[in-house]
Order: structure tokens, then C-alpha cells, then sequence
């Protein structure tokens, strides 16, 4: 059975403020789970993120690869936000 990979982008916002994380993993559960109860990577500690975006892959190269550049491209993570917080507004 070949295992899956996911690039996935976490949002806290507070105060109107948006944080988001980015980052790769096996099991989004939970990986979602550990960034929860301040067990995730040192940067979402203390903080209640949600899913906003993942992506399947099909290889752990490839997920760090993607994660990469979508880390580093703030244009795309900006767009992704945006396209979120306007699908979960009431009009």
C-alpha cells in the first residue's frame, strides 16, 4: 500500500488578525490534533488553528517540495486565506 502525503495550511484568527501555518504530513488528524494540544511545531503552540487547505501528494519529496513553495510564496497563502474567510462569511 503506498502511503500519502499532504501539504496542508492551518489559520488561527484573533482580534481580527490571521496567522497561518504551513506544513507537510502522513495524517492530517492528527497532525491537526497535536498543533491543537501544544503539541505540534513550536510556532502554533498556544494557539486553536483550523484546516483551511491541503493538498494530496503522492510522494514525501514532493510534499516537502510543495511545502517549500507555498511557504515561501505569501501571494498564494494570501489568496487561499482570503478565498476562506470569504466562503465562510455570512452575507
Amino acid at each position: 500500500m503506498k502511503e500519502n502525503f499532504f501539504v496542508y495550511l492551518i489559520l488561527n484568527i484573533k482580534n481580527r488578525k490571521t496567522i497561518s501555518y504551513v506544513g507537510w504530513t502522513n495524517n492530517i488528524r492528527k497532525r491537526l490534533q497535536l498543533h491543537n494540544s501544544g503539541k505540534g511545531a513550536k510556532f502554533t503552540r498556544g494557539r486553536r488553528w483550523i484546516l483551511i487547505y491541503k493538498k494530496k501528494l503522492q510522494s514525501k519529496k514532493s510534499a516537502m517540495q510543495f511545502e517549500y513553495n507555498l511557504k515561501k510564496n505569501r501571494k498564494i497563502r494570501k489568496q487561499l486565506i482570503e478565498k476562506f474567510i470569504s466562503t465562510t462569511v455570512d452575507c
